[in-house]
């Protein structure tokens, strides 16, 4: 029996399929939760941030590495101590690996100052598009 054009057949709906949609959503939720537990780790070292009258918080801070420096002078790529010439290799590899490099550059408030200009060299030479300081608000 051939079937006519315009038949029931033709007019039966594709039905939408929801459960790829949670499971996507799920892989979202998870993706979120473990990377916002990395950069908050990142954060954790015990640095005393300086107090600034004219700070501004960047209203997103994600996809920025994190440069912690500490009293002593140490610098640290999130908590992982790291030379000079590491920390310039390190951010070269992820300006290729995520561009553009945005840098969060975290210093004691006790560090001192040409550690801070070195820092801010090896983030120049690797090709950071933006480095932001760490203060607090007076």
């Amino acid at each position: 029996m051939k079937r006519r054009f315009g038949s029931k057949r033709d007019e039966d709906e594709v039905g939408f399929q929801l459960a790829p949609m949670i499971d996507m959503t799920f892989l979202l939720l998870i993706f979120f939760m473990v990377t916002t537990k990395i950069t908050k780790e990142q954060k954790k070292m015990d640095i005393k941030l300086p107090f600034a009258s004219s700070s501004k918080t960047p209203d997103d801070f994600s996809g920025r590495d994190i440069v912690n420096i500490d009293d002593q002078g140490r610098i640290f790529t999130g908590d992982t101590p790291v030379t000079q010439t590491e920390l310039r290799a390190y951010l070269q590899k992820r300006l290729v690996l995520v561009p553009p490099l945005i840098v969060y550059v975290r210093a004691d408030s006790k560090t001192d100052v040409k550690i801070i200009k070195e820092v801010m060299r090896a983030c120049a030479s690797a090709g950071a598009v933006e480095v932001v300081f760490g203060s607090h608000r007076k």
